[in-house]
Order: structure tokens, then C-alpha cells, then sequence
């Protein structure tokens, strides 16, 4: 008798085998309505946890006007809980081999129909905002966000929360000073509103960083790659470092799909694309097109700078890693209060032909967001899992602070992108090279460049990427103490919370406060729920929460001299004409480059297969239990160089940054101290081991054995 699937023991031997298993039924629930009494107003409840923590007394400037306008905003429904628990069993199903439901998608209108809020429901609140004077614009097909306009003065009378103007550090703001309030009746079937302010994600790309303070840290071998004493990455050392060649000697370069890169600007040049492609050899893949669209008929957001280093990063890379595969960047203004990227990436879920292969490389704080910004993350890539797409997401640039972006040093304690900390998308982390900190550049680089400036030879030993002064190997490279007033942090070299991200889900359902280290929030926060595929991994707590990143690469902005090259000429951002030898061009790091490479490697997968394949974590984390057991594999422990194994074990090196302040934050001595588990003994936060860990997830890709793993199952 064939086993039932999905045992959750047994998904990694299904996907790794590919063996037969008896079919389990999954079925919708009936959609019952939740509003059951009568609407009265003075019966309220809040929708708590919504107030950005930049909305407070000292950045408070007074209320905007009552007439001030706000268009399209999204109210989020919630589904009866028999359609969610049903839903979440059918998006099992339908990724595990042998099941009936197994890559059976659905389309937007059907995950309404079978999964989605009761009509009645969705009319009675419809009726709720006409009632109160809002314009209501439409409702998904999903039948989860209901899109609607009106006034702040609308707004203040309805949920009961005034808009004001805020000044954060000279920055004009806007957003809501309390939690929105709804009636008691509505209350079971509305999620929140996105959103009350005007806050936007930052983008993950990194300019290069060249660190001058110490002088072993210029000094890489003259000849590699370029004649600056830098270690550039061109499409051919990615290649070559992560077994690309012999997919593409195969026939494999994604020829037949699409890669869509969610943006909010457009690129400063098409031109640079254009001579990124021809520069490295990728213009004689002659079936890659390249477009721009903005979805739905959104406006187009023209270039927004800064951002477009965002945008030519990831269009440049995802042809990088899939050559013949077409790149489209979707791309729409943002409005007062949304990320335009998400009015995109929605407007092309809710399509006819919804993308099979997504990368998005922005992020913002998980706690900060609140639950209704979150909640409306989740929702959107979960509609992309249902609909068979690949959704890639940069985990972040804040090693486990991702509440600090950007800052000198970590002030909020252990937090994470949440952007990147669903369980519907793969969180791409980032690591650096480790050549020139054991001395061994020679052995992995050539003294010469090929004709399209590839100059790696293998494979080459991985860390986890992080330029912090916090960094175990920068400290023991230079012979300094971890933490203390001898510390490098506190002697001014390296500060800045600038790492790959990763961490545990922390605040995905919020509270009265959106920063979980606030008093206020009196541990009312929690994270999302350990997926299914995340539970039996080796080296993975038993946490309860979903824990980032997933699957890794490089990721350096230059600070152990490598980083990678990119055709980016827009002189407002230090950009620079790409009329030279790469050496010459801009450079940077960040997941921002994982997100779109892994995107890539989705294409060649895709090709290979003939099929979309949704979430990509099923697949990865069977991969990866499969291959390394229960305890690891020393086979496939980066320090060893190349090996046969689907994933690089990265086993030493740290995402520590350094912080200030009593949380999460270890600091016997000195202004600094070094980001924590506990603040009262060093418990870092975190290192890598054996296995999965916090700081590169299950480890960096062997693309060929990737692929091949991927093809045989059935």
C-alpha cells in the first residue's frame, strides 16, 4: 500500500526520491459569514498594533486638513478560519509529489470562490464605507481587499483616528496617532487598513564599500579580476563560483520564461542594461527580451533616485544568472500610503497570466510594519504560492537587526525584514568569500580575466557576509577583542549595522506598539508559524516561529574586497558612465543581488521541468534535509571547497553588529556593544554552524546539482 502524503517526515524523501504516494483529498470549506449581528457605532474595538512608532509626541506637527485626500487605500478582509486552515492544506498538497492537488493552481477568482471572505460579508462592509461617505473603488478577486478613497476628515469619523504631519530627523511624514477602530460586528471579518501613513520600504542594494581605516584590508593580489587590488564579480565568476556552466552547456538558459523584477521607479538608462548584456557576453542569447510594464494602468513612477540603483541591480543580475530568460521590471508610482511595488506585484497577481517567477529587494522592519501591513504582505505572496509563482525576497542588509537600517549601530534589538518573513516566499541571504582572510585569493582567482572578465577558477569557501566591527572575523583578523572598550566598534572602525539578515519572525501580529523592545508592547507580539517544510531541517530551533534566511549567495558590498560590477550611469547617485572597463563602473552588495540571481536559477529550473513551481522553499528544504540528515554533512561543508552536494554547508562567521542600548544588546564596556540573544552574557546573534543557521539559512547553491534534483522528481 502506497503511503498518504504529505508526511511531513516523509516530504523531503518524496521530493528527493521522487517516490509514489496515495493522493489526499483537499477541499475547500464553506465560506460562512462572519458578520452576524448588527452594525452599532458605539461599539467599537481597535485594530491594534497600527501606529508606525515614528508617530508620536516629538514628531507630532498638528493634523492635516480634514479635505486632504486619500486614494486607494486597501481594506483587508479576513477569511472564515475553516477556508484558512483549508487553504493552507491545499498549498501543502498541492507541493507535494504524488497528491491530486500537486501543482494544480489556482487562478485569483478561484481562490475567492473556494477560500475567499462570504459575499454578504464583503457587501455589508462595502455598504459600511459607502454608509460613511468613502469612495469604494473596487474589490479584488480575491475578495480580500476591498480598495476604497475618501478624506482624512472621512477617516477621523470613521475609524476614529486623526492623520497628522510628522517631522522625523527634517523628513516630512504623515500617519494615524492611534490604533483605527471599527465596529464590534465588522470586527470578525476585517484584517486592517493599508495604510494609515506614508511610510515606504527601502531598497537592499549596497554601493560598494572599500574600507580605508586599516591598511591589510586594501591590500588584495593587484592582478585579480581588476588592477585596483578589488575582486569584481562579473556574470562569468558567478558561473563559474556556483556551477552554472554545465546547466547552460546543456541547453539550459531560460529560454521560454520570465523573470519580474517588482520595482518602484524606473531604470536612470536603458541603455545600461543594454550595455551590461553586451559587455558580458549575455546579447547572444537572442530570445531574452527585455520590457517595462506598469500593471494595471498604474502611473509610472519615472526614475526615483537611489532607487534605480535598486532597479538596474536587479534586472542586470537575473539576466546574469538566466541568460536567455526575458526580464520584464514592473514598476508603479507609489501612492501616499503604498509601496508602488506591491500596486504592481498586485495588479499582476490578480492578471489572467500571473508571472511564475517574482523577485522583490525592499524591505522594512516586520514590527514597524504592524499586522495589517504584514497581513497584506502575506496575503499578496500568498496568492502568488496559490497561483504556481516563485516568489524570491532579499532577507535584508541589518544581520538580525533589521529594525536599525541604515543606522550607525542597533538601538531596537533582534528583528527581521517583513518583507521576507512569510511563509510564502523564499528569504535570500548573503554571504562573502573567505580567500583573503585565510590567504588563499591566488588559489581561487586568475591573474588574467577571460573576454568577458571572468577571472574565478572554482568554487570558492563561504562566510557569512558582514561588514560590521562586530564581526568575529574581521576582530580576529586584526587581532582585536569581540566586544569591550578595546573593541574595534569602540575604537570607530567598521560601525554600522550592514550584514546579511536573518533572524526569527518576531512580530509578524502586533500589538499596542510596532517596536517589540518598546515597553508598550509588553510581549504582545509573535511571529509567524513555523512552516511545515522549515520543521525537520538540521539546525533549525525548535522555535515555533518562521526563521529567515532560507537559501543564500554572495552578497558582499566590498568590505573583504569583493563585490559585484554594475552598468549604472545615473550621476545623481554616484553613478558613473559604463563606457570603460568594468573595473571603472559602479559596484555594491547586498541580498538585493541574491533575490534576482535566485530568480534566475528558478527560470533554468523551470525550463528544465516545463513547469511553474510556487513556493520554492518546499522544494529547497527537502533538498536539504534529504542531504543532510539529521546532524549535517561534513561532505558538504564549505571550508572544503567544491563538492558534489546540492547546498554549500557555510559553517564559520557571524551577522553580529554592533549596538547601543539595553536591548538584545551584550556591552560589558565602552559606548558599543555587540547585537545579542541575552544582554546580560554574549549569546551573539548569530553565528553560522552546521546546517541551518540564522546567518546564510540551509547554505549557498550548487546550481547544477540543484537543477538535476529538481528535474527528477516526479
Amino acid at each position: 500500500m502506497l503511503p498518504k502524503c504529505p508526511s511531513l517526515r516523509q516530504l523531503a524523501a518524496v521530493f528527493a526520491l521522487g517516490f509514489a504516494c496515495a493522493p489526499v483529498a483537499v477541499h475547500a470549506a464553506g465560506n460562512q459569514a462572519l458578520i452576524t449581528g448588527k452594525i452599532d457605532e458605539t461599539q467599537l474595538v481597535a485594530l491594534t498594533g497600527n501606529v508606525r512608532p515614528e508617530a508620536n509626541a516629538r514628531n507630532d506637527r498638528g493634523p492635516v486638513g480634514d479635505s486632504v485626500a486619500f486614494n486607494h487605500l486597501q481594506l483587508l478582509l479576513q477569511r472564515p478560519p475553516a477556508a484558512e486552515a483549508a487553504l493552507d492544506a491545499w498549498l501543502d498538497a498541492a507541493q507535494t509529489p504524488g497528491n491530486s492537488n500537486y501543482h494544480q493552481w489556482l487562478t485569483a477568482e478561484q481562490l475567492g470562490e473556494q477560500y475567499g471572505p462570504n459575499p454578504s460579508d464583503i457587501a455589508t462592509v462595502s455598504a459600511w464605507l459607502t454608509a460613511h461617505g468613502f469612495q469604494v473603488n473596487g474589490v479584488s478577486p480575491t475578495g480580500l481587499f476591498i480598495d476604497f478613497s475618501g478624506t482624512a476628515g472621512q477617516i477621523a469619523a470613521t475609524f476614529k483616528t486623526e492623520i497628522h504631519a510628522l517631522d522625523v530627523n527634517g523628513e516630512h511624514h504623515f500617519g494615524n496617532m492611534s490604533n483605527p477602530q471599527i465596529p464590534a460586528a465588522l470586527a470578525p471579518a476585517i484584517a486592517g487598513i493599508v495604510s494609515l501613513n506614508d511610510f515606504q520600504p527601502h531598497p537592499m542594494a549596497k554601493m560598494v564599500s572599500k574600507p580605508t581605516a586599516l591598511a591589510p584590508m586594501q591590500q588584495a593580489s593587484p592582478a585579480y579580476t581588476t588592477d585596483t587590488g578589488y575582486l569584481a564579480l562579473v556574470p562569468a565568476d558567478l558561473a563559474t563560483i556556483y556551477n552554472f556552466n554545465p546547466v547552460y552547456r546543456s541547453g539550459l538558459m531560460g529560454k521560454g520564461q520570465s523573470i519580474v523584477l517588482i520595482e518602484d521607479t524606473d531604470l536612470y538608462s536603458n541603455a545600461d542594461y543594454a550595455t551590461f548584456r553586451h559587455t558580458f557576453g549575455l546579447n547572444a542569447y537572442k530570445d531574452s527580451t527585455f520590457s517595462v510594464v506598469h500593471p494595471g494602468g498604474c502611473a509610472d513612477p519615472g526614475v526615483l533616485v537611489g532607487n534605480d540603483f535598486e532597479a538596474a541591480v536587479d534586472v542586470e543580475w537575473a539576466a546574469a544568472s538566466a541568460p536567455d530568460a526575458s526580464i520584464v521590471l514592473a514598476s508603479c508610482a507609489d501612492t501616499q500610503t503604498n509601496f508602488g511595488g506591491f500596486i504592481a506585484l498586485q495588479s499582476l497577481l490578480e492578471s489572467r497570466t500571473p508571472p511564475a517567477i517574482i523577485s522583490i529587494s525592499y524591505g522594512e522592519c516586520e514590527a514597524a510594519l504592524g499586522p495589517s501591513f504584514n497581513r497584506y504582505v502575506s496575503l499578496l505572496y500568498q496568492l502568488a504560492t496559490a497561483e504556481g509563482s516563485s516568489v524570491y525576497v532579499a532577507s535584508g542588509d541589518e544581520g538580525a537587526a533589521s529594525c536599525d537600517a541604515n543606522e550607525e549601530a542597533a538601538q531596537y534589538g533582534i528583528s527581521v525584514n517583513g518583507y521576507a518573513s512569510t511563509p510564502y516566499n523564499l528569504a535570500a541571504g548573503g554571504t562573502d568569500y573567505s580567500d583573503f582572510y585565510s590567504g588563499t585569493t591566488s588559489q581561487y582567482w586568475s591573474p588574467t580575466n577571460s573576454a568577458t572578465y571572468g577571472s574565478a577558477l572554482s568554487y570558492i569557501p563561504e562566510m557569512p557576509w558582514n561588514d560590521s566591527c562586530s564581526n568575529s572575523t574581521v576582530s580576529n583578523y586584526f587581532g582585536y577583542p569581540l566586544y569591550g572598550s578595546g573593541s574595534l566598534c569602540n575604537l570607530g572602525y567598521f560601525l554600522g549595522v550592514i550584514a546579511g539578515s536573518g533572524g526569527p519572525s518576531g512580530c509578524a501580529y502586533g500589538a499596542t506598539n510596532p517596536l517589540p523592545n518598546t515597553p508598550a508592547i509588553s510581549g504582545s507580539c509573535r511571529g509567524y508559524d513555523k512552516p511545515i517544510w522549515q520543521k525537520f531541517i538540521a539546525g533549525n530551533p525548535n522555535d515555533g516561529v518562521r526563521d529567515i534566511p532560507d537559501v543564500s549567495m554572495f552578497a558582499s558590498n566590498g568590505f573583504w574586497s569583493h563585490y559585484y560590477v554594475v552598468c549604472y550611469s545615473d550621476p545623481a547617485n554616484q553613478g558613473v558612465p559604463c563606457d570603460t572597463a568594468p573595473e571603472d563602473w559602479a559596484g555594491g552588495g547586498g541580498t538585493s543581488f541574491v533575490a534576482p540571481i535566485l530568480s534566475g536559477v528558478q527560470a533554468l529550473v523551470n525550463q528544465k521541468t516545463g513547469f511553474r513551481q510556487g513556493n520554492p522553499d518546499y522544494a529547497y528544504y527537502a533538498f536539504a534535509t534529504q542531504e543532510y540528515g539529521s546532524r549535517g554533512n561534513p561532505a558538504c561543508n564549505s571550508n572544503n571547497g567544491a563538492n558534489a552536494c546540492i547546498f554549500h554547508d557555510v559553517t564559520f562567521g557571524d551577522n553580529v553588529v554592533d549596538c547601543t542600548g539595553p536591548f538584545n544588546c551584550y556591552d560589558p564596556s565602552g559606548e558599543y556593544g555587540a547585537l545579542s540573544v541575552s544582554s546580560k552574557k554574549y549569546r551573539p546573534s548569530y553565528t553560522a554552524g552546521t546546517g541551518w543557521d540564522f546567518t546564510t539559512g540551509i547554505g549557498t547553491v550548487n546550481v547544477a546539482a540543484l537543477v538535476s534534483a529538481w528535474a527528477a522528481v516526479r
